[in-house]
């Protein structure tokens, strides 16, 4: 079974329509949106951990040979939030597609590939234009009005949106280092498009950007290493989904001209002490998140006698099975 998020339009929904392998192909999608043919459907909105827990419920009992991981948003401020109470940026483009990796872990078949966009965005040495992130903490990205580092507004939107990038990237890094990808066989890949226009990214963004430069933006490419249009990112993100190797060590891929390449990624991508850290914070967040959402419905105060104290202890125990685990290499 194939399954994919943001392959409703863009280079998601390019790289759909190119993957031609056999089986049950699923993508999570907005109710109503419409999906390439030869793909299914399940209701899917990431700004909510909810959805992401029903999504994987309905999801056939079938082995996962590949998952794609490709949504994301973008706004000029990091003042929206989630019903859950997240930064919407953090919780959409990392969060939740971390708690569908660790739903669908057990579920992922030898030789299974995983990939998950994320940006150039996240190393300052790319000179995108976009803040680059100042750091990969869990809590203070969910809830940016506790962080000392706060930046205004007009600036806040782009730095959540090249923290959860690195989010991302250092989530690819340490599924790819772990012992359950190494005893599966899994081949993990992190990728960066590029600055692609013509996608649904920016659809959170002022009139002026959405109508106007976005638009342009397509006549520049040419000129552009770090820029790819729609059809040239669709066949990267298809390619490392199906057939694309890496040089060894490598799990970050960054479309170029056209072609990927395999760069190093940013020094604070490559903390491996800041991605267990990340990795297990995220999972205190969801199940937190989670626990809260159904002590609400259920109108409970003390979580000792609710199924919201099962999703608690699941995550306590998780948290530990994680810090039993080998350094990463």
């Amino acid at each position: 079974m194939i399954v994919m998020t943001g392959g409703t339009r863009g280079l998601g929904r390019v790289a759909a329509q190119q993957i031609e392998l056999g089986g049950t192909k699923i993508m999570g999608a907005r109710d109503g949106a419409e999906v390439p043919v030869g793909w299914s459907s399940r209701p899917l909105d990431l700004a909510s951990l909810e959805s992401v827990r029903r999504f994987v419920e309905s999801l056939p009992d079938e082995p996962v040979t590949h998952l794609i991981l490709n949504a994301g948003v973008q706004f000029p401020t990091a003042d929206k939030r989630t019903a859950e109470g997240i930064e919407t940026t953090f919780a959409t483009n990392h969060l939740a597609h971390h708690l569908l990796l660790r739903l669908l872990m057990p579920r992922l078949s030898p030789g299974a590939r995983v990939v998950i966009t994320s940006s150039g965005t996240h190393d300052p040495r790319e000179r995108t234009g976009v803040p680059a992130p100042r750091h990969a903490i869990a809590e203070l990205l969910a809830h940016p009005e506790c962080d000392p580092t706060r930046d205004p507004p007009r600036v806040g939107g782009m730095r959540a949106y090249s923290s959860s990038k690195l989010c991302n990237l250092m989530t690819a890094r340490y599924l790819a280092a772990s012992e359950a990808a190494c005893a599966g066989g899994w081949s993990v890949f992190a990728y960066d498009p590029g600055l692609t226009p013509g996608t649904g990214l920016v659809r959170g963004q002022p009139w002026l950007v959405r109508n106007l430069v976005w638009p342009l933006l397509p006549i520049l490419a040419p000129f552009f290493a770090g820029m790819n249009d729609v059809k040239a990112a669709g066949r990267g993100l298809a390619e490392l989904a199906t057939s694309a190797r890496a040089p060894a060590g490598q799990v970050y891929a960054a479309l170029r001209r056209g072609r990927l390449t395999w760069p190093t990624p940013s020094e604070m991508a490559m903390d491996d002490a800041a991605a267990a850290a990340l990795w297990r914070d995220s999972a205190v967040l969801t199940c937190r998140s989670l626990a809260a959402v159904t002590l609400k419905a259920m109108g409970h105060s003390a979580p000792e006698t609710t199924p919201a104290a099962q999703d608690e202890l699941a995550c306590r125990e998780l948290v530990a099975e994680d810090q039993a685990r080998p350094e990463l290499a």
